[in-house]
């Protein structure tokens, strides 16, 4: 059995990859840390996003644990351009996995990026965090359960947490974390 504890990163000031945390999401990831604190956690894959790796600090600190960074982890692409319809495309992207604007990602690249990272850790005892974001997140958890959609994206929360365990090549996710007050 293999599992994998996915993790959207916490509040953020914005979308660029070196947005930081917000103070909210300081005391976010300070949660998160204590949330694992009972959790074995052998492994932490990190988006290299700057509010991933912030999110993830503090458990790895406590686990004394290196954060790996993957690129692979990093958000989905939807456009190279701002669009005002991007909520639309977006929506639109959820029920047609090929779906894509020219230059950038279909909803399936996408969740064949993710999946890359999975596949060659399918095999490793205990459990791996991966740390990304909303939109990748929420085109994995449609991979192994299409009950997970666009609405699944959208209720996400900043940060989120679903455990997947991987049996005998049997995928099951479960959502674990819910959102505790921060002060």
């Amino acid at each position: 059995m293999s599992t994998f504890y996915l993790i959207r990163h916490c509040s953020a000031t914005g979308q660029e990859p070196d947005a930081p945390l917000t103070v909210a999401g300081e005391q976010q990831a300070l949660a998160l840390a204590e949330f694992f604190q009972d959790i074995p956690v052998n492994r932490i894959i990190s988006s290299d996003y700057t509010r991933a790796i912030a999110s993830i600090t503090p458990l790895a600190v406590s686990k004394q644990l290196t954060i790996e960074t993957e690129p692979k982890l990093r958000e989905r692409i939807l456009s190279l351009e701002p669009r005002d319809d991007w909520f639309e495309l977006l929506r639109h992207s959820f029920s047609d996995a090929s779906f894509s604007l020219p230059g950038a990602e279909s909803g399936q690249d996408a969740t064949d990026r993710i999946l890359s990272v999975i596949d060659p850790l399918d095999d490793v005892k205990g459990a791996t965090v991966l740390v990304t974001h909303g939109n990748l997140l929420a085109l994995l958890l449609q991979h192994v359960d299409n009950r997970y959609d666009f609405d699944t994206w959208r209720n996400l929360s900043n940060p989120d947490v679903y455990r997947l365990e991987i049996v005998d090549n049997s995928w099951s996710v479960n959502r674990v974390w819910s959102v505790p007050a921060c002060g």
